[in-house]
């Protein structure tokens, strides 16, 4: 059967690991799809028919780096590393022979007219399972800290599943997809969540933390599996329109439909849990409160001690829910994930459908190859002056998720609430996310990162010195700020990422999921040893830092553009691919932008390929 892009197509061009955010990949996609196209034209006009015009799906989607969290996944070209493998890789495919464009869409056409509207619900189901599992993911995640204060086990488990995510990102994801395929890798991944809601049930340093390690495990095939899953099918849907449609604008919006069901998982989650553990006691939570021998003001927000740090008198019980309603919680969110699993392996098509047959020489890429050009990647000066606020991305991430749900919420409110609160932080994460490139373009990103510095960082000031009390809408107002700047911040610095490396984008993407995952671990794992008061100055001064290497980096292009007027180091319109997302561990799938792409037609590959 002829058809294109596939499981067996991941053995020849296999996924290098889960550290890019989805849309990002259209910066890389965007270009390379257009010398594609160049090629289909000119094979239609007669200039190229001795030239076969190849489909390069692998090349759009080749190397998807991800996060878990999360969020990742991009698409770009073979090596990231010189155009001239990625020019011998191309010669031989062609010398070997690689179906014609003519025969591709003849395989579409062979599987009906309707063909399309099953690729919309294979991106359904993909989308609503991914939902559904993320909700069980996000609405436990929340509350590790606060239900398993004691020893700091909770985030502990949290440290390790961030932990295992970076290793898991370098060295499974190729080994995974390339035996199981993309469809049954994301079911198997999500199977590989189950253990850690599970332990829920009898939570100690024996259940959370292994299980915690297979999430993180579980976690790099599974964001690699989805976004080739959604780059094949956008590749075949263009292919059943005849090209009328761009693969490139089809990715993000596949993308972005995704994405919508995606968002919500945060959003739901926590509604799950604060309806669940507050049910009967929305009046005795603020009573408690009041009458708790613990005055708020005093042991609360900035002023919580790290549990290290207490005496065993003046200790704050973070007063635990009822076990039934904790197993009932438990229940609701271990029967989303084997929903999950039954949605894919039911509900979603196998990549086979779309199968091309390839020939050629086998270029595998391995974890081993992608840690070394990470590793390289640090020789550029603007990657270490990235690395500052890439990190303050994780630390940021893992303070909300950890240390606010700990210290603000359950301290001041009660555990319940901590759902409550973090529905605000979801919505702000989403609202970010679709309003950032408009004001972007409107402002420019130099001014909207300034703003956002300076916003944040009164936020972080506000919260040192605010006195907490029992009113629960002022918690709710604190984390939906901390959303929106923290969504600002992931959108970009992830753009920038893509627009400094232009054909280096696998190295340096795979930085940036590699030192922000850092950033979580060392929060996490730092999160016993340290006061609120003083881990909120660490997130204010590496913010400071971060923020001063940007402006650096900003300061040296300025410079090299006078030099060189031609260079353009600006964002592009909402017009010119766009999109966002949200990141695999709970947070937000980054936008992606491309630098003026009309100036990058490649020469290579149009000389190559005619």
């Amino acid at each position: 059967m002829l058809t294109f892009g596939n499981d067996e197509h991941d053995e020849k061009y296999p996924i290098a690991g889960g550290f890019l955010s989805s849309t990002r990949a259209n910066a890389g996609s965007f270009i390379l799809a257009r010398a594609k196209e160049k090629v289909a034209t000119a094979q239609e006009t007669g200039r190229g028919n001795r030239r076969r015009a190849a489909i390069y799906p692998h090349h759009i989607r080749s190397v998807l780096l991800h996060d878990i969290s999360n969020g990742a996944s991009s698409s770009r070209t073979r090596s990231g590393i010189c155009w001239d493998e990625f020019a011998e890789n191309l010669k031989a495919d062609m010398q070997e022979g690689v179906a014609t464009e003519s025969e591709a869409l003849e395989a579409m056409e062979k599987l009906g007219p309707r063909e399309k509207w099953r690729i919309v619900k294979n991106i359904a189901v993909l989308g609503i399972a991914f939902m559904i599992h993320f909700t069980a993911f996000h609405g436990t995640s929340n509350l590790q800290s606060s239900l398993h204060n004691d020893g700091s086990l909770g985030a502990y488990t949290l440290a390790c599943i961030y932990g295992s995510l970076i290793l898991s990102n370098l060295f499974l994801p190729v080994l995974v997809i390339r035996l199981l395929g993309c469809k049954w890798t994301i079911v198997v991944s999500f199977v590989a969540y189950m253990p850690y809601i599970a332990a829920q049930f009898y939570p100690s340093f024996a259940t959370l933390i292994p299980s915690g390690l297979a999430v993180g495990f579980g976690g790099g095939p599974l964001w690699c599996a989805k976004c080739t899953y959604l780059s094949i099918i956008a590749e075949a849907f263009s292919i059943s329109t005849r090209r009328k449609v761009r693969t490139d604008y089809l990715i993000v919006k596949f993308f972005s439909l995704f994405f919508v069901f995606y968002q919500l998982a945060q959003v739901l989650g926590n509604l799950i849990s604060f309806t669940v553990l507050s049910y009967g006691e929305v009046e005795s939570a603020v009573n408690g409160t009041i009458e708790s021998s613990i005055n708020i003001s005093v042991t609360c927000g900035a002023k919580y001690a790290a549990p290290i740090h207490q005496q065993a008198k003046s200790a704050i019980d973070l007063k635990r829910p009822e076990p039934e309603q904790l197993n009932r919680l438990t229940g609701i969110f271990l029967a989303c994930m084997v929903g999950a699993c039954a949605s894919v392996a039911l509900g979603v098509d196998s990549l086979k459908r779309y199968n091309m047959v390839r020939k050629g020489p086998e270029n595998r890429i391995s974890g081993m190859n992608t840690l070394v050009i990470t590793l390289r990647q640090l020789s550029h000066r603007y990657q270490l002056l990235l690395l500052p606020i890439v990190a303050f991305i994780g630390v940021a991430q893992a303070f909300i998720t950890a240390d606010f749900t700990k210290s603000f919420v359950a301290c001041g409110l009660g555990i319940s609430y901590i759902g409550y609160a973090m529905i605000s932080y979801g919505l702000a994460n989403t609202v970010a996310a679709a309003f950032t490139p408009y004001v972007t373009k409107h402002l420019g990103r130099r001014l909207l990162i300034l703003v956002t510095f300076v916003f944040h960082a009164a936020l972080i000031v506000f919260m040192l010195l605010w006195t907490p009390t029992n009113e629960y809408y002022k918690y709710s107002i604190i984390v939906a700020c901390w959303g929106l700047a923290d969504g600002v911040w992931l959108i970009q610095i992830n753009s920038l990422s893509g627009i400094l490396f232009p054909g280096n984008e696998e190295a340096a993407f795979s930085n940036f999921r590699l030192w922000e995952a850092c950033g979580s671990v060392v929060m996490y794992s730092a999160s016993s040893f340290f006061p609120t008061f003083h881990k909120l100055l660490f997130v204010l001064g590496i913010m400071t830092v971060g923020t001063i290497g940007y402006g650096t980096i900003e300061l040296m292009e300025y410079k090299a553009k006078r030099i060189d007027p031609e260079k353009r180091f600006e964002v592009v319109s909402q017009e010119q691919h766009d999109t966002f997302r949200h990141h695999p561990h709970g947070v937000l799938e980054r936008l992606a932008f491309v630098a003026e792409p009309d100036a990058y037609d490649f020469p290579l590959v149009t000389e190559l390929m005619g």
